[in-house]
């Protein structure tokens, strides 16, 4: 894709960004640094306070123990951004939505959680909150949305597309991530705007929080374990024992409180597991699998470029399966969809579900392609047979989601769609 400098690249939460403006007082968009947050939110911002370093950060902390309500004057919707750096604006912007009793107010963005018990009132019924993540393959360009998510929730589950990105340049998307400021840069120098993500967060973001022992060596240390252990449900412990190595001595509390901050920065963004009802008694699996909120920081944590990855078989699948989770919580943002996945005590494993409120939902199983597409159908029919389908509904779908280039239609009912296809 080919930018001009000031050009915007349209997102998929814009629509839904005007949607809760037009019905609420004020909408709240969180997620990490860099996803372009405030670039969106200017396109519909009247007016706008930034609050994006530490000398105004400090002016703007004083200034609010007078009261925060001057924050809020200007054209309408207001952006506030990096609200959480003065928590008192909440509460003000909550009272304020109250007080003119009018939509479409105000716009707060946030790349962190505030301090806890630092926001007095959850907003509910005032502010709307929503994720926002970095691009999806389609928002960049390079999928050519052949494939709709919401068209597969339909009655007609016919499909058909061709995609035309091989297989290198889906490694090489993984290493450039969904940054927007990585779209359109030289291959040679995209995938080092995560390596300095990282580093931010290391070197800034982290040393904002209480961390009684915090030290940089060690939030490094946790970031590469968990991208070593990306898309798996590896348990905490196996992850401070990986941290440690042979004799380290880190405590599991140190690294239990980095992994939350790194959930307060939205760094992390783990997939939670799925609870059907089943047919039989099996126990279902409840530990989270580790995702980043871009594969592109694991690849950078692990210094694997995408030549690297086309010659690790193992881990190019693993980081593949992160962005396409990605790019499925992109796409389902649109219809209050969740993403989950499925695995029980014997082994058996579905990728992801995607649900949709009124109980439709649909299973994905993600391979590179090949054999693998086999074995991904007889995963997602196997679990079919063991919903229990006098407590839930048929799913919509069982799809195989891969880097191959065709999209069809199995004879078994299982479709087969090149992540390069899809769309929300």
């Amino acid at each position: 894709m080919v930018l001009m400098p000031d050009e915007y690249i349209k997102r998929i939460i814009d629509s839904y960004i005007k949607e809760y403006l037009d019905l609420m007082g004020a909408l709240s968009i969180e997620g990490p640094k860099w996803c372009g947050k405030t670039r969106t939110s200017e396109e519909f911002a009247g007016s706008i306070l930034c609050i994006d370093n530490k000398d105004q950060i400090d002016s703007l902390k004083l200034a609010a123990r007078s009261g925060v309500r001057a924050f809020l004057e200007g054209d309408t919707p207001r952006l506030i951004d990096e609200w959480q750096e003065v928590p008192e604006i909440w509460d003000a912007v909550r009272f304020e939505v109250d007080r003119r009793r009018k939509k479409g107010q105000f716009i707060l963005t946030g790349s962190s959680a505030p301090p806890e018990g630092s926001v007095m009132h959850s907003g509910a019924g005032r502010i709307a909150r929503v994720t926002m993540r970095p691009m999806s393959l389609f928002e960049s360009g390079e999928s050519n949305g052949q494939v709709s998510l919401e068209g597969l929730f339909d009655s007609d589950r016919t499909i058909d597309g061709y995609s035309e990105l091989k297989v290198d340049a889906l490694a090489y998307a993984i290493t450039r991530g969904g940054w927007p400021e990585s779209v359109g840069e030289p291959r040679d120098r995209a995938p080092k705007i995560a390596t300095q993500y990282i580093k931010a967060l290391i070197n800034s973001d982290f040393s904002r929080f209480d961390l009684v022992k915090w030290d940089p060596n060690i939030v490094k240390r946790v970031i590469e374990s968990i991208s070593r252990n990306i898309s798996t449900s590896a348990s905490r412990e196996a992850i401070r024992r990986d941290v440690n190595g042979a004799k380290g001595t880190v405590a599991e509390s140190t690294i239990a409180a980095y992994i939350n901050t790194m959930e307060k920065v939205f760094l992390l963004d783990n997939l939670p597991a799925w609870n059907p009802h089943m047919r039989s008694r099996t126990r279902l699996m409840r530990t989270p699998k580790w995702h980043f909120a871009d594969p592109s920081i694991a690849a950078a944590s692990l210094r694997a470029s995408a030549d690297a990855l086309l010659a690790d078989y193992k881990s190019f699948g693993l980081l593949f399966e992160s962005m396409c989770i990605r790019d499925l919580r992109v796409y389902a943002d649109p219809l209050d969809g969740r993403i989950s996945y499925f695995r029980d005590n014997n082994g058996n494993e579905v990728d992801a579900i995607v649900e949709l409120p009124g109980g439709k939902w649909g299973a994905v199983e993600i391979k590179l392609g090949g054999d693998r597409i086999d074995e991904g159908a007889k995963n997602l029919l196997k679990l079919e047979r063991n919903i229990d389908t006098e407590y839930m509904k048929q799913p919509s779908f069982l799809m195989v989601l891969t880097a191959d280039r065709y999209a069809y239609r199995r004879p078994d009912g299982v479709l087969v769609v090149p992540v390069g296809c899809l769309r929300n």
